[in-house]
């Protein structure tokens, strides 16, 4: 598992990725305001604790998640400006 820094367009935030299980891979990237995480989370305890939060699927990397989109956010991102189908290197803008 590794925990680092990353910096995209000047800003950093702190990225996580692991195998949590055999086969089972964890990627998260959080900012100030909020995170982008991994299918493997769920969404609606992000939405219940009105989190910025929103989801790329089928990744398993840091870097795979830069190079992938949106593919659901909570009400609280989309009202902070993330979209379905927005790159997440543009989404990070937003947390």
């Amino acid at each position: 598992m590794q925990i680092k820094e990353i910096t995209v367009n000047g800003k950093t935030y702190q990225a996580f990725e692991g195998e949590i299980a055999p086969g089972t891979k964890l990627v998260f990237i959080k900012g100030t305001k909020g995170f982008i995480m991994c299918g493997y989370l769920n969404l609606e305890t992000a939405e219940r604790m009105k989190n910025i939060a929103a989801i790329a699927t089928g990744i398993k990397t840091i870097d795979d998640m830069l190079k992938t989109s949106i593919v659901k956010a909570t009400t609280y991102a989309e009202a902070a400006g993330i979209k379905v189908g927005m790159p997440v290197i543009q989404a990070l803008e937003y947390i």
